[in-house]
């Protein structure tokens, strides 16, 4: 994972990730939400939608979960290319931010621990910078494997730890002093960026996220690095009952 910056004096944020505090604190900052990430990550974040778009490949006819859809972004290119696209989010800020942007999409408010849906009924979950925020990862991953039918696939896009130790330090030094002060500029939510970087702090790696995949009930775990490593995604199939 990467290395907290021990220098600075800015208190911890709160992860103890309590549903309700987390679902609120997106719901403060849903309507900004796109254009923050926009800002923050370079223009990277379209980037990555494109690998997990490409990672997923899901055809016309499919069914797709996108989990933690925020308002939709993720979710748009899979109905533009006539899949079935479930967008479900926590935050049902970011739910109305989306129903409103698009109205075509059949967003759902669903909390990753429970999802409303039944058994086997989409042919691949995909979930973008969203795992780090459930309450219990390794409980949203065995609920995806249990929506996903046998033999269907997963796709995990998070923050990661990059393998390059100057690059790691470098990007380190970003995270905590360079990221906080753009998001004060473009978000109204400050608190919620504070968040991020503690919460991207005490993720665990690449090899420890497969890990848990696989103890989840998904097989043929494998990843890829994007951006160096600052952005890990990770695929998976359902196994076979």
């Amino acid at each position: 994972m990467v290395t907290p910056d021990v220098s600075t004096q800015r208190e911890l944020a709160d992860l103890s990730k309590r549903p309700a505090q987390v679902a609120g604190m997106f719901d403060d900052v849903a309507e900004k939400y796109d254009r923050t990430n926009d800002v923050l990550s370079g223009g990277q974040d379209r980037l990555w939608r494109r690998a997990v778009l490409r990672a997923v490949d899901a055809r016309p006819g499919e069914t797709v979960l996108d989990l933690a859809a925020g308002t939709g972004r993720s979710s748009e290119p899979f109905a533009d290319r006539g899949v079935r696209v479930v967008p479900c989010d926590f935050s049902a800020g970011m739910v109305h931010a989306g129903k409103r942007r698009r109205p075509d999409l059949g967003f759902v408010v669903g909390d990753a621990t429970r999802l409303p849906f039944g058994d086997g009924v989409f042919d691949a979950a995909t979930i973008s910078f969203g795992l780090r925020n459930v309450v219990d990862p390794d409980a949203g991953l065995r609920e995806m494997a249990r929506v996903v039918r046998p033999g269907g696939r997963l796709v995990v896009c998070e923050f990661s730890t990059i393998p390059n130790p100057l690059l790691r330090k470098a990007y380190t030094t970003y995270l905590h002093h360079g990221l906080p002060r753009v998001a004060r500029l473009v978000s109204s939510h400050g608190e919620a960026y504070s968040y991020l970087v503690d919460s991207i702090d005490a993720w665990p790696d690449q090899a420890e996220l497969a890990l848990r995949i696989g103890e989840a009930g998904w097989e043929r775990v494998a990843w890829r690095n994007l951006s160096f490593g600052v952005v890990a995604m990770h695929r998976a199939v359902r196994a076979a009952v």
